[in-house]
This record gives C-alpha cells, structure tokens and sequence, in this order.
C-alpha cells in the first residue's frame, strides 16, 4: 500500500478545511420546500393562483423547492402512452416474436410493461398486463430460457388461477406446461394478504386486477405486488407490496392519500373543512417527499368581506406552523405585486410591504374575523398550531435573520475543523506504521537493540519523532475544535424544540396513527 508524504498531508489540511466550510455554508442554505395548494381542486381560480406564487417562488435565487413535475413524477408516475398506443407496442412485439427477433421483441414487452403498471387501474389494464406476461412467456421459451418463461406465466396464474391459454395461438405442449404450472402453484405455500382501509367499502387492485373491497383477505403465492385502493375519487398512492411470511397486514390510509392530488397543480382536498387534518396531512405529505417545509396555499372566502390568498407554513420535522400570510385578491390573476411581497414573507418572515397581512390584534387572520375557518376544531385531525407562533412572528418581522445563527455557522467550522484534524491524526498514524515497521526489522538485526552507528535506524527514529509530534499536534488540536463547536452548537441551539403531535385516524375496520415531533 501506498504512503501518503508529509509534506502532501500539509497541502491537503487547507483543502479539507475549505471543505467543513462548505459543509457549513450549505447547511445555512434555504431550506428545502414544496408548494402545494388546499380546497376545491378542481377551481380552476385556486389551480391558477397557486401556479403563480409557485412561478415567483421558483424565480427567486438559492430556492430549493421541489417541482410541480417531480411532486407528480414521485406520487403518481403517469404513463406516458395510452391504452391503444401500448396495445399497438405489443402488437409489435407480437410480429418482432413471430419473426424470430427475439431480443427486439424482449426489449418491447419490457417497455411496454413499465407504463402498464402506470396505468390508471381496472379490467383494461389487467387485460394489458395478462398479454404482454403472455408473450413475454412465449418469447422466452423460443430464448430457451425456460425459468423465465414460466415466471412470466406465473405472474398471470397467480392472480388468476383459472386462466385458460386460447389454443389457437399456444401449442399443445406450451398449454400442457402451462397446466402443470397451474398444478404446482396450487400446491405450493401461501401468504394471507390482509388489506384495510381508512374509508370503508374500498375497491383494492393488483397488478390493475379488481380483487374485492376492504376489509379483504388474501392468499396468494409470496412475492411483490403492485398494490392500489380507490373509492370514487379518492386513489392511493401506488405502492409495491411484499407479500411473505405468514401473513402480511396492510392499512392505508386513503382518507390522506386520496385527498392529495397532482394535477392541474399539487393540492389536498378539502372535503370537511377541517383545517388541523389539512395541515396534518400536508406535514405528512413533506414528510413522504422528504422537504424541510410545505408551503400550503389557499383561497379564503369569508361570509362577508373581501377574498384574500393566503399561504401557511409548516416545518416538517416539528409538524410546527411557522408563519402564515396573505393579501386580498379578486379575479382570476393574483396582483404580481402582492405575490411578490408574500413571497417575501414565506422566505423570510418578513415583508416590505403592506399588502401582506399576517394576523391582527387578537391573534387571528383578518379571513378568521368572523370565526369562519380557524373558530373551532370540530375536526379529528391534530393540532398543528399549537404552540402558535404567529403573534411572535409578527413583533420580530423588523429584526435580522434567525437569532444566534453566527454561532451556529461557528459551531459548523469549529466541528468541521476538528474532525478534519483527528482525520489527519488518523493519516500520520497509518504514515508511522511503516517507519515503525522499518525500525523493528533494524532492531531484530541488531540482536533487539537500536545500534547509534546504524545510520537507517537513527533515519527511522527522527521520523518517527516528527511524526508522533505532528499527531500530538493534530489530535490536541482536534479534539479542542471538536469540544469547542460542540459546545457552540449547544448555545446557539434553539430554546424551545418542535411539539410532538399526534394525528389519529379511524373507522369501524380499521386505525392508523403517526407522531411527529423531537424526543
């Protein structure tokens, strides 16, 4: 193995420090965050409004936020063909097959199968899905790949034990193989699949195939799945099951996932009016998304009064509601002024200009006047203000940035800089060994003692001796950054931690929970 010089060790330090700085300026970036709007989904004024604020979110420098597309991409991974452009792909394959390319015709079945299961489930996908296994099953047997073949096969028989190959387009000895795989399957092993859901009566698919409603209890052949729960409008986000063991149990909860919507924009549905659900599962939804902050944005229509758009937001680890704003609004567009200063708010808790309002005297928004959406929380959701920040926010909107966020930046270096020093400690240590080594074969062949006329040896010991005093060095050094930024990071330390919440949900068949929050 290679040794790393001393000199080279020297001209590295800097570069590592360089390095922890860094470190510590991104972890002062803006934090990472998503828009997404609640109500009517389908309010094409809401739809329109909420692009906006997105647009001008977007606009401004060092914003991390996650994209309109990718919020889509990530929840519902859309197909990008239809039904008859994915059945004139497999038509293809078919010819590619009968043609005896076997490969181009593999390649084909394989694209077409990865936007199948991106279809919206039902009979036309299954049907879909049962062909292009089908050929695929077909294909592989004219490879001589005869496992494969029959994996395809089983992929059908599992959920449809019954199926019958038609004989006008298999042969007799591919049905006879079929039917043994039938046989087999029926006598191996099976997994119960239990499925609940949080809004009773739900319709459950596999693979696009219907399967019954919750509560349902399956048994199937282990292995995965791709799993779907729709009741009317209401669809859950797609997700790939591993049925194993002696049963898997499975709750989802389809009051949360159904209400979240990725076009024409990101959107919670709003069905009772319950603001702590909403924002509960906005925190729930960062948090699969895996942000910092959700920005939850919204028409307000008071019984009397102007319309205002108004955005809240909401730290995700903490399931905490940071700040809320907004600013009257009529029609259809947004004023691009009035946006831009509520921009402003949302990034820094602060406006330059009055057209953002963010609570007034007796605490609440001006769109809660007459006790309309904040008055009471007849909801089952979590409390997610509590405490609420609003009023403190409001009194230090003039002041600088966040307090003592020197002597955090400070904390960053000061730990960066020490474990850059214990790891260059670690170094010289492995640069020793060999000089160490060297000295222990000069003493063996000097029947164990160091000769002062043996010029190697003495070379060996001065190295040694610069290099355990580099070590002293770098490990005292090290140690007393590491000690200092600990202790920086503590004081600079917010004093208050996020709550812990709780969100509850249940039904006659079923119960979910989560808890968020500092422990």
């Amino acid at each position: 193995m290679r040794s790393v010089s001393l000199p080279l060790l020297q001209k590295l330090m800097p570069f590592a420090l360089l390095l922890c700085l860094g470190c510590a300026a991104a972890a002062q970036a803006a934090p990472h965050r998503m828009v997404v709007s609640s109500g009517d989904c389908r309010d094409a004024e809401l739809s329109g409004q909420s692009k906006a604020f997105y647009d001008a979110l977007r606009a401004r420098p060092d914003q991390r936020l996650l994209g309109a597309a990718e919020f889509g991409a990530r929840l519902f991974p859309a197909s990008s063909r239809s039904f008859e452009d994915l059945q004139r792909q497999l038509d293809a394959a078919q010819d590619q097959f009968y043609e005896g390319r076997n490969a181009r015709a593999s390649q084909l079945l394989d694209d077409a199968l990865r936007d199948i299961g991106r279809l919206p489930p039902g009979e036309s996908r299954w049907k879909l899905y049962v062909r292009a296994q089908l050929l695929h099953g077909l294909n592989h047997r004219g490879l001589g790949k005869t496992k494969d073949s029959d994996a395809a096969f089983l992929k059908v028989l599992r959920l449809q034990p019954k199926y019958q190959l038609d004989p006008d387009q298999f042969a007799p000895s591919l049905r006879q193989a079929f039917e043994k795989l039938r046989r087999d399957q029926a006598r191996a092993p099976k997994v119960k699949l239990s499925v609940k859901s949080t809004l009773p009566s739900s319709d459950v698919y596999l693979e696009g195939l219907s399967v019954g409603q919750t509560p349902v209890l399956l048994e199937l052949p282990a292995g995965a799945y791709e799993l779907s729960v729709v009741k009317g409008d209401a669809v859950s986000f797609p997700r790939q099951v591993q049925v194993q063991g002696a049963d898997t149990p499975l709750l989802v909860d389809l009051a949360y996932e159904g209400s979240v919507t990725a076009a024409p924009f990101p959107c919670l549905s709003i069905v009772d009016g319950s603001e702590e659900r909403t924002l509960s599962h906005a925190v729930r939804l960062g948090g699969t998304l895996g942000v910092e902050e959700v920005i939850v944005v919204r028409l307000e229509r008071p019984s009397s009064g102007p319309k205002w758009f108004a955005a809240t937001v909401l730290n995700v680890e903490g399931g905490q509601k940071l700040r809320e704003g907004g600013f009257k609004t009529q029609g259809l567009d947004a004023p691009s002024e009035a946006l831009s200063a509520l921009v402003d708010f949302v990034t820094t808790g602060r406006s330059p200009s009055n057209l953002v309002v963010m609570n007034n005297a007796n605490g609440r928004a001006p769109w809660d006047a007459g006790g309309g959406r904040g008055a009471s929380a007849s909801g089952t959701g979590s409390d997610l203000t509590a405490p609420n920040r609003l009023s403190e926010e409001t009194e230090v909107s003039t002041t600088a940035g966040p307090p003592r966020t020197g002597l955090r930046v400070a904390s960053y270096v000061a730990l960066g800089a020490g474990v850059a020093a214990l790891g260059g400690a670690g170094v010289v240590r492995l640069m020793a060994q060999k000089d160490l080594d060297g000295l222990e074969a000069r003493r063996a062949a000097n029947d164990g003692r160091l000769v002062s006329t043996d010029a190697e040896a003495v070379a060996l010991r001065g190295a040694l001796v610069k290099k355990s005093g580099l070590m002293t060095g770098l490990l005292v050094g090290g140690g007393a950054a590491v000690v200092t930024g600990a202790v920086l990071f503590l004081v600079s330390s917010p004093a208050k931690a996020p709550p812990v919440t709780l969100g509850v949900v249940a039904d006659g068949t079923g119960a979910a929970a989560a808890v968020s929050g500092s422990f």
